[in-house]
């Protein structure tokens, strides 16, 4: 198939431009490089724009035809969207209505999105499958909900079928070395405690040691950005075969705390990270593990590299790119 994939230059998105061109498909990026960097896009063509632009959208679609779209071009940043409620919304909501206007009036039915565990807010229990009540908290998740919500409409309105997938914590980098974060201002864990290990940091800050779980420290779920890019493909396929929109958690189903996340690179790394300890942050829950049992059953979807020490030493590799050891 011919897919856009907008983002394609982002962390996620690039590894799924790769992905995606390993696998046969056409691929057309379309990315304003506000977060992303042009020489992650591995191949396929590039089109520079910006969603808020509805001329240059109806441009790549007119001129390329793509049979379907992956969006994952979004703002991230939980602290950023609290102090700029606008801007997410602008972006992460507005911009996505742009995009899928154009899919409607361009006749494109497939439409692959890029949600979040924070859709749910304070977890009434773990592992969070996807009958847990949508509650967000900030105006990320409620940003990306709102999108949720308009996928539903769209799909009675007009006939677009979609697939939400709801990351919780992207890990990793490209197993052969080619991709990997480059995130700025990096805000996730496993890229952090690396970096204090490489040395481009001085320290890693731990907010919190009193949470009830086994050593103190939050534990969240992460999966290996291989596995979520092969989710994706996985749910194209699906879309393309006659399926309904659906909605689908992703994660390893167990959880690794902040403290085991810290153990496990400094084992891969055999370094020592300076560790400063910190009060607890406002609104973390003690525990973020997804159920994944809908994806694996409905998308056969499994992923490959589950456990932690695969998902730091992928990084790890990526890491030494920038400070040679």
């Amino acid at each position: 198939m011919k897919v856009l994939v907008v983002g394609g230059a982002g962390y996620i998105g690039s590894h799924m431009v790769k992905m995606l061109l390993a696998n046969g498909h056409a691929v057309v990026t379309f990315d304003n490089l506000s977060g992303g960097h042009r020489d992650a896009v591995l191949g396929g063509e590039f089109v520079y724009g910006d969603l808020a632009d509805t001329e240059a959208l109806d441009k790549v679609f007119t001129e390329y035809k793509p049979q379907a779209v992956m969006h994952f071009a979004s703002f991230i940043q939980v602290g950023e969207s609290v102090r700029r409620p606008d801007i997410y919304y602008r972006n992460n909501f507005s911009n996505t209505l742009n995009l899928l206007d154009a899919m409607v009036t361009h006749g494109v039915k497939h439409f692959i999105f890029s949600s979040t565990a924070a859709v749910f807010g304070e977890p009434d229990y773990v592992p969070i499958d996807e009958a847990h009540p949508n509650r967000p908290v900030n105006p990320y998740g409620r940003s990306k909900w709102m999108v949720e919500q308009v996928l539903a409409d769209y799909d009675l309105a007009f006939g677009l079928k979609s697939v939400c997938l709801r990351y919780f914590n992207a890990a990793g980098a490209d197993p052969e070395g080619q991709l990997g974060e480059r995130h700025d201002p990096e805000t996730h864990l496993v890229p952090l405690i690396l970096q204090a290990a490489s040395g481009r940091r001085t320290e890693i800050q731990v907010f919190g040691r009193d949470y009830d779980t086994p050593d103190g420290t939050c534990v969240r779920d992460y999966i290996h950005i291989v596995d979520l890019c092969s989710a994706h493909l996985l749910a194209l396929q699906y879309l393309v075969n006659g399926g309904v929109s659906e909605r689908f958690n992703l994660g390893n189903g167990a959880g690794f705390s902040v403290q085991q996340v810290i153990d496990t690179v400094e084992k891969v790394t055999g370094r020592k990270v300076k560790v400063v300890d910190g009060p607890r942050r406002a609104g973390d829950p003690a525990r973020l593990v997804a159920d994944a049992t809908r994806a694996r059953a409905q998308l056969g979807w499994k992923p490959v590299f589950d456990d932690l020490e695969a998902i730091v030493a992928h990084a790890w590799a990526w890491e030494t790119k920038f400070k040679p050891l």
